[in-house]
């Protein structure tokens, strides 16, 4: 279990979490509009309309390779979640390094797929929007989306504006690098990035 666990006193105050990853986790309620609507216009604006795959995505990100000019990704939010849940085992991923970069990707890419699908079978859309927020690493120790937003806001999720959801939606591409407090530049652009 990665879950942390909260000591609170007799009259409700947190004492402090014990973990060995500082995460817990919320529901999709517990979710503020903005923080879901800036997700979904940033990482997957089709995420209501595909089955887990988006098609019309994989064909843009291949047009962008074939004209060496990319513009972004074609992951949907249901694959980064499987990645975050089953694909993330540094044994597998050892194994699978070893087979060359080209290879190991195929295989990975392709386990994302027939996960996503799974997910999309066995879960809302809404349990999906949580159950990613929720594995995602936010830098920091932060494991989760509730754990990032008291550590970079002091709030909870469904508090987050829109321009604090920004800076925790963009800080799922590169969390270290887009840290608002070891990189505040760089979250800052990201952020005015994921707004605009």
């Amino acid at each position: 279990n990665d879950l942390s666990s909260e000591l609170i006193s007799a009259d409700g105050v947190s004492l402090g979490r014990y973990f060995l990853y500082n995460r817990s986790q919320v529901t999709y309620d517990q979710l503020s509009p903005d923080l879901v609507n800036t997700l979904l216009y940033s990482e997957d604006h089709r995420f209501y309309e595909h089955s887990g795959l988006d098609f019309q995505a994989y064909l843009r990100v291949l047009y962008g390779i074939l004209t060496f000019n990319s513009e972004g990704g074609g992951s949907t939010i249901t694959q980064q979640l499987a990645k975050n849940l089953y694909t993330q085992n540094p044994e597998l991923q050892g194994k699978l390094a070893r087979l060359g970069k080209w290879p190991s990707r195929i295989i990975q890419k392709t386990k994302e797929w027939i996960i996503a699908i799974h997910l999309e079978r066995n879960f809302t859309k809404e349990e999906i929007i949580a159950m990613y927020l929720n594995t995602s690493d936010f830098s920091s120790n932060a494991y989760g989306i509730k754990v990032a937003a008291e550590t970079y806001f002091n709030k909870q999720p469904d508090s987050l504006n829109l321009q604090e959801s920004a800076v925790l939606v963009g800080m799922l591409q590169a969390p270290s690098f887009y840290n608002p407090k070891r990189n505040p530049n760089n979250a800052l652009s990201k952020r005015n990035e994921v707004l605009f």
